[in-house]
């Protein structure tokens, strides 16, 4: 019996896909965005959970850029937080141009932490977990001036978790695309469904898990 092929749609159905079920009142944004935050914070403690020993209190760095991507990096801080974790989130632009659910987001997570801007040359230390929550599938252009942050997140060999995507990647694998520059990743967790990308990131070996947002 042939095994059911995993569901692939573009980042574009992926965004129509939300839009619909927020523009019906089916569901909220900042509903969507604190289930996103969930299947992320449950696939951190089931791929390292050594993080999750009672006792314990692992250090986080969450990197977050300036759409909903970062959005969903506020919710992983506040929920890693209330569970005992020391966090130190960097947010990649400036507050008041973050979209509205992202900024709701950023204002929950300021009344238990803080927010450090991102420096182009950062020294991120040694934590337990980077969360790579700076772009996701809404990125069309190659990143420029990345490398130097790239090269931190490598520097501190701490495992990396990805936001949908590693950031720089193009979610739709366009051809021209492939050679854009890329954060480090050691998983990537994606939402509803796999985009093009994630093909090509299972088949250089990097772990894909696709969350659900109950869509």
């Amino acid at each position: 019996m042939n095994e059911k092929q995993p569901q692939i749609i573009t980042s574009a159905q992926m965004r129509a896909m939300e839009a619909t079920a927020i523009g019906t009142g089916s569901v909220t944004g900042l509903e969507l965005m604190e289930r996103a935050g969930t299947g992320l914070v449950t696939a951190i403690l089931a791929a390292w959970p050594e993080l999750a020993r009672p006792g314990t209190a692992p250090r986080a760095v969450i990197l977050c850029g300036p759409g909903n991507n970062g959005g969903d990096g506020f919710v992983v801080a506040r929920q890693l937080r209330k569970r005992g974790w020391r966090v130190a989130l960097y947010l990649y632009g400036g507050a008041e141009r973050l979209p509205p659910d992202a900024r709701a987001n950023h204002d929950r997570w300021c009344k238990i932490g803080r927010v450090n801007p991102l420096p182009a040359k950062p020294d991120f230390g040694t934590p337990d977990l980077i969360v790579d929550a700076l772009f996701g599938i809404g990125l069309s252009r190659p990143l420029t001036g990345f490398d130097t942050i790239f090269a931190a997140i490598s520097r501190t060999q701490a495992p990396v978790l990805s936001v949908d995507l590693p950031s720089g990647r193009d979610a739709d694998a366009r051809p021209d695309t492939m050679d854009w520059p890329t954060a480090p990743t050691s998983l990537v967790v994606t939402f509803h469904a796999l985009k093009p990308a994630h093909a090509h990131l299972r088949a250089r070996g990097v772990p894909v898990i696709v969350a659900p947002l109950g869509l």
